[in-house]
Parts: C-alpha cells; structure tokens; sequence
C-alpha cells in the first residue's frame, strides 16, 4: 500500500497516543485527516522559513564573489545568520499603513501572495510516499494556486495608492500573464509523453537505466526544449533578473510593495524565495527524474542486486536527490541575478510571445507526435 506523509503523519500520532493510552485511531477520519494534513503543513512552513533564510544569505554571498567583495561576513560563522538578523529586525519593525491605502486590500495582498507561492507545496513529491496530497491533477493544482500570486500583486500595486507600486503591479501582471502560456505549453509537452497530470506518476515514469530514463533524455528532442521553455518562463513568472521590472530599484523604487514594511514585506520576500523553490522542485519534477538519482536506491549489475535501500532509506534518498536538483536549479537563478543585465518590458513581451510561445507549441505538437509512433 502506498503512503502519502500525512498518512505517516497519522500512524506516528496513532503509536505515540497509545504510548500515553489515547485512542488517537478512534477519531473521525476528517479530524485524523485535518490532523495530518495541519501537521504536514506546518512541518513545510518551518522548511520554507528555513530555506529562505539560507537562500537569502547565500544569494548575497553568491553576489560578493561575482562583484569580488566579501559579502557578509560578521553575524555567525561567514555571515550565516545575518539572514537571521535581518529577519528579526523586519519582524519586530513597525507595521505602516500609508492613510490613503485600503486598509483591507493593503493587508490582504502579501497574504493572498505567499497563499499562491506556498500551496503547490502540498503536491510536491520529495519521494515515494513524501507528499503531502498525491492529487490526480497535481499539475493543474500547483499552477492554479500560483495564479493566485498575479492577484496579489495587483491588489498590492492598487491598494498602496502610489503610482510607482501600480506600475509595477501592472508590470507584473502583464509579464506573468504573458509567461504563464509557455509554461502551459512546456507543462503538456510532459503531460502528452507520459499521459498523466499525477506528478507521482510522472517522476515514477522516468525510473530505470539511470539518468537516460529522464524526461529530458527520454522525450529527446521535445522534452529538452521544452525544459528550458519552462525554466526561463518560471524564471519570469517569479519576478527574478533579468525579468525583475515589477521591482526595478532604479525606476519603481521597490515596485509593488514600496509601501510595506515589517511583517507585509518579509511576507513578500518569503513568496519570492518559495516560488524560486516550486519552479525548481517542479523542474526536477517533470523533466530531471524527480527522486531519480543521480543518488542510487539500487546497486545491481548484470541483472543481479547487491545492495537495495529500505524503505525509511529509500525515500531519504529520494528526498536528497529531489532537493539537490532544486537547490542546484536555485543557484542558476542566482546566478542568473548577477550575470545578466535587466530588459525592458517589451522585450520581455517579445521573448514570450515570439520566441517561447511559438517554439513551446512546435514542441507541445512533436510530443503529440511522438507519442503516437508505437
């Protein structure tokens, strides 16, 4: 049988009420089910918050040695917890509404924002049974909820009352409505090749001869293009250089969000750094294997098995190779911040519709293709 987390979720609650005699097993299946899922959800919560604070300091050191300085090197050992301070500075910062904003609107939109960066999370598979929810449309769940962003955003460029945070509201939501198309396109290029939107079934699709079972190889030449369609549409859709106009510093002044402070702001942040996350996670996902190596589960040789993972092992494993291909994806885009200078917005109009549009149809049609040749 298999297992998502929050059923393990379920059965370590059930072992540890009856070590204290409680009949955890004894409630409804909604409350365990509730239970699990709140549990799953908070445990993911603490590893967004963890993650942002090391992705934050490492993209300025990332930074510092492109631009041959130090970087912060005084709070912790290499400046490791100045991510730390800085937080706690933010959060403990008074929280400013401007008199003029929509009170309502100003202080819903950071939360409706990292709402739609936060949720795919629930369907994304570290391993096996590591998932919270193994939807049958997993993919057409995690770009619904990241939709959700663009209103947020919207709804904090207006409700400011300030042109330079409606700017680049609009900014953004011409840019990540006109990114979202190639990233469908690139999404059903995969769907097409392996004939399901479960992202369970497609990492389990790509398991065998090593890395060449991949996607990428696999579905060679569509599904390589197509990979790159849908990273650089991502790449757009979360608002990072060279396509950060919505937060352009020397044009907009902080953009949407000039206006938000303490807690609204690292709310804002914290969405940045998670959607850099989910469309990494979901191109290891779709097109580099998922918990595919390049870590073994299995030593075998000529037919005969030598060494094969339990299961508490296998899914570590698993969740090792799922994280360290979105890390290493995560560090492209800081590499990206630093390398490559930032395009006006018609260029980036451009490179959607002309360039990434029209190649993610052709590869969206080869797949279709392909998949009909027995």
């Amino acid at each position: 049988m298999t297992l998502n987390l929050v059923d393990i979720i379920n059965q370590v609650l059930e072992w540890a009420s009856g070590l204290v005699g409680l009949r955890y097993a004894a409630l409804p299946e909604l409350v365990r089910t509730a239970s699990g899922m709140l549990i799953a959800c908070a445990g993911l919560l603490g590893y967004v918050a963890v993650l942002a604070i090391f992705f934050i300091w490492a993209e300025r050191r990332v930074a510092g040695r492109i631009q041959s300085r130090q970087g912060p090197n005084r709070v912790g050992p290499q400046g490791i917890l100045q991510s730390l301070a800085d937080g706690i500075k933010l959060l403990i910062k008074e929280d400013i509404i401007p008199d003029t904003a929509h009170p309502l609107l100003f202080r819903l939109a950071p939360m409706l924002v990292f709402m739609g960066a936060f949720a795919p999370f629930v369907v994304l598979p570290f391993s096996e049974n590591l998932v919270v929810s193994n939807m049958s449309l997993g993919v057409y769940y995690a770009l619904s909820f990241a939709a959700l962003e663009v209103i947020g955003v919207i709804m904090a460029g207006w409700a400011s009352n300030n042109k330079w945070s409606l700017y680049g509201g609009m900014r953004l939501a011409a840019q990540m409505m006109s990114y979202e198309i190639p990233i469908g396109l690139s999404i059903l290029t995969i769907v097409v090749l392996t004939g399901s939107l479960n992202l369970s079934h497609i990492v389990s699709d790509q398991q065998g001869a090593w890395i060449f079972r991949w996607n990428i190889f696999r579905g060679f030449p569509w599904a390589f293009f197509a990979m790159f369609i849908f990273y650089i549409a991502g790449l757009a859709s979360s608002k990072r250089t060279p396509f950060d106009l919505p937060e352009a510093e020397s044009e907009l002044v902080a953009g949407y969000h000039t206006e938000y402070s303490g807690i609204r702001f690292v709310m804002f942040m914290l969405s940045e750094y998670t959607t850099m996350y989910v469309i990494s996670a979901l191109t290891a996902i779709l097109f580099l294997g998922g918990w595919h190596g390049p870590l073994p589960r299995t030593v075998a040789w000529d037919g005969q098995i030598y060494w094969q993972a339990g299961p508490v092992a296998g899914n570590l494993i698993g969740a090792a190779n799922v994280i360290g291909k979105t890390f290493f994806l995560m560090f492209v885009m800081l590499w990206f911040r630093w390398t490559f200078p930032r395009v006006r917005i018609d260029q980036i109009i451009y490179v959607c519709m002309k360039m990434l549009v029209p190649f993610g149809i052709v590869t969206l049609v080869g797949a279709a293709a392909w998949a009909l040749i027995p």
